[in-house]
C-alpha cells in the first residue's frame, strides 16, 4: 500500500513538473529584421528569430522552427489560410499595432512631393482603386488630399532620376505589395504605383531586392531612389526619410499553425 501511494505521489510530481514545463516554454516568432514587427516583438520581450523576409517568417512557422510569426496583416491575407501559399496556418485575432504604410525617399528629397501628387491624382481619378482591389488591398486604402502641383528643384532628386533614365524602387518579396508574377515580373499594389510613377517621370522602372535592415543606407548611398515595400510609418523611418504620405492602413499580426 506505501509504494502505492508513493508511486502515485511520484506520478503526480511527474505530472506538475511536466504541466509546468509546457506553461513555461518559451514562444519563439519569426519575424523579419529592420521591420515594425521585430520592434514590437522586442518592446514586449519576445524571444524572435530574426529573417531576411516576412515570407520566410512564415517558412519558418511552417516548418515548425519558429512557433509563430509576427507579420503585416495585408501580407497575412494574401499569403494565410484557406486558398492561399501557407492554407495550415492562422491568423489570429490578436492585432499587436495599428500602423500606416508609406513611400520613404532621402531625407530632403523632392521625389516625396512628386509620388504625393501622383498618387492623389491616382486616387481622384480611382486608378489607385481598381489597383487596390486587383491585390485585395481596398478596405485599407486611405483617402488622398488634393495635389499640391509642387514643382520639383532644378538640382533635386527628380532632376536626377530624370537625368539618369531610371526609377530605382527599393523593394522585398512581399505580397500583395510587390512579388513576381509566373513570368517572373515584379506585380503587387505598391509595383504597380511605382510604375505610374515611373510613367510621370518619363523613365524606365527597376525593382531591386534589398536587405530591409539596410534601406536607409541603401537610398542614402543612391542604390536605389525610393523604398516602396508596405514600410511602416514609424518614428524612426519619418526621422531617416522624407516619406510620402500615408496610403494604406497596416497592423502587425501573429500567424500560427492551425
Amino acid at each position: 500500500m506505501k509504494k502505492m501511494i508513493s508511486l502515485l505521489l511520484a506520478l503526480t510530481m511527474l505530472f506538475a513538473l511536466v504541466a509546468c514545463g509546457q506553461k513555461d516554454k518559451t514562444i519563439v516568432y519569426a519575424v523579419e529584421a529592420g521591420s515594425a514587427g521585430e520592434a514590437v516583438a522586442l518592446e514586449k520581450g519576445y524571444e524572435i528569430n530574426s529573417v531576411d523576409t516576412q515570407a520566410k517568417a512564415l517558412m519558418e512557422v511552417d516548418a515548425g522552427t519558429s512557433d509563430a510569426a509576427i507579420i503585416d496583416s495585408l501580407m497575412a491575407g494574401a499569403m494565410v489560410g484557406e486558398g492561399t501559399s501557407y492554407p495550415d496556418l492562422i491568423c489570429t485575432d490578436q492585432k499587436l499595432t495599428e500602423e500606416l504604410y508609406g513611400a520613404g525617399c532621402r531625407k530632403g528629397s523632392d521625389l516625396a512631393a512628386f509620388i504625393n501628387d501622383v498618387m492623389s491624382e491616382a486616387y481622384a481619378d480611382g486608378t489607385m482603386k481598381d489597383i487596390a482591389i486587383t491585390y485585395g488591398v481596398q478596405e485599407a486604402l486611405i483617402e488622398q488630399p488634393a495635389p499640391t502641383g509642387s514643382t520639383p528643384a532644378a538640382d533635386g532628386d527628380v532632376a536626377y532620376i530624370q537625368g539618369k533614365g531610371t526609377l530605382v524602387v527599393g523593394i522585398t518579396d512581399f505580397a500583395p505589395m510587390d512579388y513576381k508574377d509566373a513570368n517572373g515580373e515584379w506585380i503587387g499594389f505598391d509595383a504597380d504605383m511605382a510604375k505610374i510613377v515611373a510613367e510621370k517621370l518619363g523613365v524606365e522602372i527597376q525593382f531591386v531586392e534589398i536587405d530591409w535592415d539596410n534601406k536607409v543606407f541603401e537610398l542614402d548611398g543612391k542604390a536605389i531612389d525610393v523604398v516602396w515595400n508596405g514600410m511602416t510609418l514609424t518614428d524612426a523611418m519619418l526621422a531617416a526619410m522624407e516619406c510620402t504620405n500615408a496610403y494604406c492602413n497596416n497592423a502587425q499580426v501573429v500567424v500560427t499553425k492551425g
